[in-house]
């Protein structure tokens, strides 16, 4: 087939008993460019058909044995008969003849004796009806595969003839059996759901020849699966410019609903507890408030913390930590009863009823409305500590924890929702000094957190001056070579009297005060220093990331700043790789859009972190020159255990590969991690499993050691 396929000259297959018009044809042919092969009857003819797979055949209608019209209807039953074309030669001139010939299959008829030249010209043309059919079909399939793989039909009616057509991929997205007959709109309404019927019937009676009209509705397939999908219409005109026809497109949008549907659940609630997340909690707490206003009544807000969570989370692991947390909101429910009812994902948002949210890690909000005295609020707080200091079992562990409370109450501590939070935050932090497992009442004496914030904000400039900020460095290793290919710098505080400091302490602080500005400089600084000591002691191409925060973008001379410390380092742009979060890259227009392109374009590369926690868009990630994109370690974390986080990891490798995207997996703990990681297909590793943020210093003897040794993949499952 390979050597058919390379032909440049047409085949000819010529098939006539008699020699002499044989010949005749023959040579007509092969003097105008064509190939020629013969056979005398039709046997032979289906068997050099076979293989020779011929681009035409020339076939006598009247031969010996088996002949022309027979011979033509059994090569069509061939594979590939159906597509060559054939041209019946017969000296017989009646209509029955030629009526024989087009049943069996021919596609031309032309009666003996023909003049040569006539019939190249035949043959040429049959040739060029031949390929622009394949070249249709060709097209249609590309579509049909295209549509296919979009979920997407079509459908299309004839306004004068009230003719309509229904595509196959239509029957299939709306769940029909194949060969499904569709006679009209009418019909296909049928299948959508009973309540958007209203609203399709609308949208397409809104179609005009200068609007086209776009719905979303619900279809029902036959075993009550519901699906979405999106419509759009509109009226196709003719040469008079009068309408002829309403055409539509169908699309299944049905994983599209539900990531959005995803996201807005993760835009207000938290994903381990199902409990409000600290936007609704605020919202929330704004509303009832407004209402405690008009009707004299108190609100008390319940900052819940529990106590020493983080060994436990040490000594067990993040997986009984976490399921921790889902039975310490089970007991929360239970605590806030009666007319202290929950909300939590999937119920109504009244504004009216308390709600109970987790702010993140081992903090729980509690907040209470209609209150008819304070100390309503105090007997909920005695019944939450209870019930969470009862001693429980996960996973095969007994547990006792204890909780610590601060409560702050409207109006007599605070008029908005961020006074009310802080002075509960402060109320229980108060409480946690006096020695946990208690509750307390904010009072004005309660600023020790201002204090202490007061504190750090000027130490923080105090280390910026004495250089104590130090970087530490995460290798990132290629999982098909085992080599070190970049680190990520990561800051740290070498703080005089606290020791080294996680920038957790202190990097929300510095971003508020804008003092996240002057030490980003000096992570560029020190950043490039390192990458060229590592390059030039021979272990690059070594590529250094840095993150950038929003507040950095803020900046106009953003990128005059690292353009500049990268020249005056002499390092290649290259080198540097520049990470930037989802917040910065859905606030990515105008200045911004504009100086991250001009970096790519001055070769920096440019990386998304934490890709999947925010809400960037496709769009975003194909308007920006972006590089990489980094799997969150909330993802890896869960990968092997959560089959929402596997999935949503499976999708990120697959989408960074349709986009030509290198993908580095953040936060690999584990062997089994690892791999599974890169049977999906991310090449780039990064975790604890790969190796803790070492100095420069343990990173150099590291890459030393990786040279001396020569470093191998990474193992795979089986091997």
């Amino acid at each position: 087939m390979d050597q058919i396929a390379r032909r440049e000259a047409p085949v000819v297959l010529v098939v006539d008993d008699d020699l002499v018009g044989r010949t005749l044809v023959h040579e007509a042919l092969a003097v105008e460019g064509f190939s020629v092969i013969e056979a005398d009857c039709g046997d032979k003819a289906l068997s050099i058909f076979e293989t020779h797979r011929p681009d035409l055949v020339v076939m006598d209608a009247l031969m010996p044995g088996m002949d022309g019209f027979q011979a033509c209807k059994s090569l069509r039953n061939l594979p590939g008969g159906l597509d060559v074309p054939v041209l019946m030669l017969t000296g017989m001139e009646d209509v029955e003849a030629i009526a024989r010939a087009f049943e069996a299959g021919a596609a031309d008829f032309a009666t003996k004796p023909i003049p040569w030249q006539l019939l190249t010209h035949r043959v040429r043309y049959l040739l060029r009806a031949k390929r622009a059919f394949e070249a249709l079909r060709q097209s249609e399939a590309r579509l049909a595969s295209a549509q296919r793989i979009a979920r997407l039909g079509h459908w299309e009616q004839d306004l004068g003839t009230g003719d309509f057509h229904w595509s196959e991929q239509l029957s299939e997205i709306f769940g029909l059996p194949a060969g499904t007959l569709v006679a009209n709109l009418d019909a296909a309404l049928e299948y959508v759901h009973p309540d958007d019927r209203d609203a399709v019937r609308t949208a397409r009676a809104a179609v005009s020849d200068k609007k086209t009209s776009r719905v979303d509705f619900r279809v029902l397939w036959a075993d009550d699966t519901v699906r979405f999908m999106h419509e759009n219409a509109e009226i196709l005109l003719d040469e008079l410019a009068e309408p002829a026809r309403v055409v539509g497109t169908i699309q299944d949008i049905t994983e599209r609903k539900e990531a959005e549907e995803r996201a807005r659940y993760l835009a207000n609630y938290d994903e381990l507890t199902t409990l409000a997340n600290r936007r609704l909690v605020v919202d929330q707490l704004g509303a009832a408030l407004a209402r405690a206003r008009r009707a004299s009544r108190v609100v008390a807000t319940l900052f819940v913390d529990l106590d020493h969570f983080k060994r436990i989370n040490d000594s067990l692991g993040h997986a009984v930590g976490d399921r921790l947390l889902q039975r310490i909101t089970e007991r929360l429910r239970t605590c806030v009863r009666g007319s202290d009812v929950v909300g939590s994902a999937g119920e109504a948002d009244e504004p009216s009823s308390p709600v109970i949210g987790r702010l993140g890690g081992d903090e729980f909000i509690v907040v209470l409305t209609d209150l008819p005295h304070p100390l309503d609020a105090d007997r909920v707080a005695r019944r939450i500590l209870r019930a969470i200091r009862e001693p429980l079992t996960v996973e095969g562990h007994e547990i006792v924890v204890t909780a610590t409370i601060g409560i702050s109450l409207f109006p007599n501590d605070g008029h908005d929702v961020d006074t009310l939070l802080r002075n509960a935050d402060a109320a229980m932090y108060h409480a946690k000094e006096r020695g946990r497992d208690d509750h307390q009442f904010y009072d004005l004496s309660m600023n020790a957190t201002a204090i202490e914030r007061l504190t750090l904000e000027t130490e923080l400039h105090r280390a910026l001056e004495e250089d104590q900020f130090r970087l530490y460095f995460q290798p990132q290793v290629d999982s098909r070579t085992g080599y070190v290919t970049g680190a990520e710098a990561l800051l740290r505080w070498q703080h005089p009297s606290r020791g080294l400091l996680a920038p957790e302490i202190f990097v929300a602080l510095a971003e508020e005060t804008g003092l996240i500005v002057p030490i980003g400089e000096w992570i560029v600084r020190e950043a490039c220093a390192q990458a060229k000591a590592w390059n030039n002691a021979g272990h690059g191409p070594l590529r250094v990331a840095i993150n950038l925060s929003a507040r950095q973008f803020k900046r106009s001379d953003l990128r005059a700043m690292i353009e500049q410390t990268v020249e005056a380092a002499g390092l290649s742009p290259a080198l540097l790789e520049l990470e930037i979060t989802e917040g910065v890259v859905m606030e990515s227009t105008g200045e911004n859009v504009a100086t991250i392109r001009a970096l790519r374009a001055k070769g920096f590369r440019i990386a998304v972190d934490d890709f999947g926690t925010g809400y960037s868009s496709l769009s975003c990630l194909t308007r920006l020159p972006i590089d990489r994109v980094k799997i969150d370690r909330s993802f890896v974390h869960n990968v092997l255990t959560d089959s929402q986080d596997a999935a949503l990891s499976t999708a990120i490798v697959a989408m960074a590969g349709a986009l030509r995207l290198e993908c580095v997996a953040v936060g690999v703990e584990s062997q089994d991690q690892a791999e599974f990681l890169v049977s999906l297909g991310c090449q780039y590793l990064q975790g604890y499993f790969i190796s803790p943020p070492l100095s420069a210093e343990d990173l150099t003897r590291r890459l030393q050691a990786s040279t001396a040794t020569h470093a191998a993949p990474l193992p795979r499952s089986g091997s």
